[in-house]
């Protein structure tokens, strides 16, 4: 039972976040990343340290886009790990192809196993440009060409089939057996940071009273990803045609030239603003508590009913290894 009600109040914000994997979380400090996963004979874990960011990877805008890829990134690599831990990898396991076996004998295991991470974040990359970007641009274009409306409006409509498929898709994903227990080790994840956050020991009791929602959720920023892209890409595509006269000829000439060329320009030069300007905003918000952040992060905390449930204890003990593996060791040292 959610205990959002009654729960202790936060008494400061941690930049500390994580993901929930396979029978496992995995916590992000300041500079160490832990991973702890459940197995039959206990826990298992992980501490590596986070790779520091120097010079223009640390520009705004900038760190938001890197940021994004490198928690990407280290997010596959702990997500096999708590696979291959927990003992998921050995049941579903199939034979090795040829192709596969030739390539690491010829590369090496490490490096076979650093372009399978490339390629999974690639594929995920992929899937996820095509489904929530590619096919609502494709979708929308259809509907301009039939009820002839401005482009304005075209963007808007791209905007809103861009949350409805999100919104069917996690929805979905949510209702499938294997997600229910990833989706509660989720709200471990939420519970163990708010509890950290209201300054009270971290012990499972505590943990369990409260909220399994958190405004910083990773997964509450791609919702606000989807709502950003449709201002900004209304607002680029204006400026663009504004700037450049010559899109309203081939528009004219040639739509679907046009909107080929746009597709491109959203995918290749706009998404990854919005990325950017997602973080910023994101970091913005998540230092402040006031009715207009509460506005802002309102859709993200309605979206965790359907990415988060109510975990059980072994869960949030897990989840409390695993926050307390990264917590800085000089105190404040962390806050967001």
């Amino acid at each position: 039972m959610a205990k959002s009600d009654n729960a202790p109040k936060e008494q400061f914000k941690t930049m500390i976040g994580g993901q929930a994997l396979i029978e496992g979380i995995m916590m992000r400090g300041p500079d160490k990343q832990a991973v702890v996963v459940r197995t039959k004979d206990g826990t298992t874990s992980k501490l590596e340290d986070i790779p520091q960011r120097h010079g223009i990877a640390k520009w705004p805008l900038i760190r938001g886009l890197v940021g994004f890829l490198s928690s990407m990134t280290m997010g596959v690599k702990a997500l096999m790990y708590s696979a291959e831990a927990s003992g998921l990898a050995e049941e579903d396991e199939e034979p090795q192809s040829k192709f596969d076996e030739w390539l690491e004998k010829k590369i090496g295991s490490e490096k076979f196993m650093q372009v399978a991470i490339f390629l999974a974040v690639f594929m995920g990359l992929a899937f996820s440009v095509a489904l929530f970007f590619v096919l609502p641009i494709l979708l929308g274009d259809l509907v301009a060409r039939f009820t002839h409306c401005s482009e304005v409006v075209q963007h808007l409509i791209e905007g809103l089939l861009r949350i409805v498929i999100f919104l069917i898709y996690m929805i979905l994903v949510s209702r499938l057996k294997e997600m229910r227990r990833v989706f509660s080790y989720h709200g471990a994840e939420h519970k163990t940071i708010r509890c950290y956050e209201a300054k009270l020991p971290l012990t499972v009791d505590n943990v369990r009273k409260m909220t399994r929602k958190h405004p910083r959720c990773g997964t509450s920023f791609l919702f606000v990803i989807m709502i950003l892209s449709i201002l900004i890409f209304t607002v680029l595509s204006y400026v663009l045609n504004a700037i450049f006269p010559g899109l309203a000829a081939l528009k004219a000439q040639s739509l679907v030239l046009y909107n080929l060329l746009m597709m491109v320009l959203k995918i290749f030069v706009m998404l990854p603003l919005v990325v950017s300007v997602g973080f910023e905003l994101n970091r913005i918000v998540g230092r402040h508590d006031n009715w207009l952040t509460r506005i802002l992060t309102a859709p993200g905390m309605w979206f965790q009913n359907f990415t988060t449930n109510e975990p059980d204890d072994s869960m949030m003990e897990v989840a409390i290894e695993a926050l307390t593996m990264v917590l800085p060791e000089q105190e404040g040292a962390d806050r967001w």
